[in-house]
């Protein structure tokens, strides 16, 4: 054999490892009939199809699964209050079991307090989420208490919310019992507002709270949706693929207003926050999610621009009804990627240059909307 030949055996090699087996093939046939090979194209690894479908059915996809590739862990420490507490508990039911943690402001008196709960995205955790949003903080400022639950890597190795399964989008199942199961047993151990418990999520943990929304809004009575996309988006990994990137699926758009016997036809009040440039989840889906919340109403519709402190220009959308209240908003920020929008650096996945997500989610989810 020829130094060449070799070279280029070792090449295939290399390339069957990376996963760009298409390019291995290509190279051995030249090989074997005497052609010139064309140049190899550096890049990422791309995996067949199969492969990636299967991967991200055990949760184990990277760079073309719901989010980014995870990050170096970082330890995070945030500063606690005295006479404020962040506890770690867990919860059990028939659907399963989590860990959350659960933040107590250091105020408060005899009358019931809010409670929010928040869903990280993938990779994250409620530390890691806690800082980045920085919930604690407003939490101290203005009297609520804030849940954080924990996806398991064992339920998926990215920790991502399994929102794409149809078995996680079923009212007292999976995910979603577990999660209000959460916020149930707070709401009867602390002295809650049942009026006012609401669920906050960033991507996958968005789009569960868009389920959330759906399938318990006698729990729920509000949901914020940063970067995530609408109840019945998908129900399973292809469509749920083609909802993210707004793709078809054999010809057809996922059609975000399921018609399943599990979404209960009630619309709690809905904010929904995305960036314009948003490469992993498209921004249609924050527009959908808008439409969907104005769906069963009559609505009027009044749209403003703005300039965040930080720069970043922005629209908001509000629903108003016959009433005058603001049944839902969508703020869209224009430039800003796959990131909570006004977050900190403390934490993963944060847009310090955009409005504050987490003031104007408070504002309409905890107040009257009007």
């Amino acid at each position: 054999m020829t130094d060449s030949f070799l070279s280029r055996l070792q090449e295939a090699t290399r390339l069957v490892r990376l996963g760009r087996t298409s390019g291995a093939t290509r190279l051995i046939r030249s090989n074997l009939m005497g052609e010139t090979p064309p140049p190899t194209v550096p890049g990422r690894p791309r995996r067949p199809l199969p492969e990636v479908i299967g991967l991200l059915k055990s949760g184990r996809t990277a760079a073309d699964s719901f989010l980014n590739p995870p990050r170096q862990r970082r330890e995070i420490s945030e500063p606690i209050p005295e006479g404020a507490s962040f506890l770690s508990s867990s919860f059990a039911c028939e659907a399963g079991e989590r860990n959350y943690k659960l933040y107590v402001p250091s105020g408060g008196n005899d009358q019931p307090r809010p409670l929010v709960v928040m869903l990280h995205g993938c990779t994250q955790d409620p530390d890691d989420f806690a800082a980045g949003t920085g919930m604690n903080r407003l939490a101290e400022e203005l009297d609520f208490l804030v849940a954080y639950p924990e996806q398991t890597a064992l339920s998926n190795q990215l920790k991502c919310w399994n929102w794409f399964n149809p078995r996680d989008q079923v009212r007292d199942h999976g995910e979603p019992a577990i999660i209000a199961g959460i916020a149930r047993e707070i709401a009867t151990r602390r002295n809650i507002d049942r009026s006012r418990i609401c669920i906050i999520g960033l991507s996958a943990g968005g789009a569960m709270a868009a389920v959330l929304g759906k399938t318990h809004p006698d729990v729920f009575a509000g949901i914020g949706v940063h970067s995530g996309l609408p109840y019945g988006a998908a129900s399973d990994v292809p469509s749920a693929f083609a909802a993210m990137r707004n793709q078809r699926v054999n010809g057809i758009l996922m059609n975000p207003r399921s018609s399943s016997p599990d979404a209960i036809d009630a619309a709690p009040r809905t904010i929904v926050f995305h960036g314009g440039a948003d490469t992993t989840v498209h921004p249609e889906n924050g527009a959908r999610l808008f439409a969907d919340a104005c769906a069963r109403s009559h609505v009027d519709i009044d749209t403003q621009d703005g300039i965040a402190i930080g720069g970043r220009r922005y629209s908001v959308s509000r629903a108003i009804s016959p009433g005058g209240e603001t049944v839902a908003e969508h703020w869209l920020v224009h430039g800003a990627g796959h990131a909570w929008s006004g977050g900190r650096a403390a934490g993963s996945y944060t847009d310090p240059r955009g409005p504050d997500a987490s003031r104007e989610m408070l504002r309409f989810l905890l107040c009257s909307g009007r």
